[in-house]
Formats: C-alpha cells, structure tokens, sequence
C-alpha cells in the first residue's frame, strides 16, 4: 500500500532519472554519470524495500521531561567529589 509520501518520492526519482538521461546525453557515459545514476537505482530499490515494510507503530506513552533548573548546584553537594581530569582527589586541608 502506497503512502503519498512514497508516490512523492516515485516521482522525484522518475524526474532525477530524466534530469541524468539529460545529463547523459551532455556529458557521455562519464564516471559521475555512472555514480549518479547508481545512486538514483539504489533509491529506488530502497523505496520498493520501505513501501513493502510495515509501517512502525507510534510511541503510545509520552517521554517525560526533567526540568533542570538554571540556578546554581548546592556547593556542598560536591563536596569530597574528585575532579575527573583535573587531577587526583584533593582533600581539604584544614
């Protein structure tokens, strides 16, 4: 079954097709004209894959969000937390 999302894309290959057949007929069977038109096929193929795969069922629960607050952290919360990359635990000294 064809979703109008597939058919748009049919026919945006079918018209990257003639836009390459006219390239073709400027430029020759030149290596890039090869790659292009290789790649127009394999956009095909993949659209043939996609309209014949099921279609994946939407997300039934909502993701819930955390709000992070702009103020600033409690100090004390890292208190005696080491300093990754800055250098090894450091104690106070006092």
């Amino acid at each position: 079954m064809s979703t109008t999302e597939i058919v748009e894309l049919r026919r945006m290959i079918g018209q990257l097709r003639q836009c390459v057949g006219a390239l073709r007929s400027r430029y020759g069977d030149a290596q890039p004209i090869r790659r292009i038109a290789n790649d127009i096929e394999r956009l095909d193929i993949d659209t043939c894959d996609l309209d014949e795969a099921p279609p994946v069922p939407a997300q039934l629960k909502a993701v819930d969000r955390v709000v992070v607050p702009d103020t600033p952290y409690d100090r004390s919360l890292w208190h005696g937390a080491d300093d990754e990359g800055v250098g090894g635990y450091q104690r106070d000294q006092t």
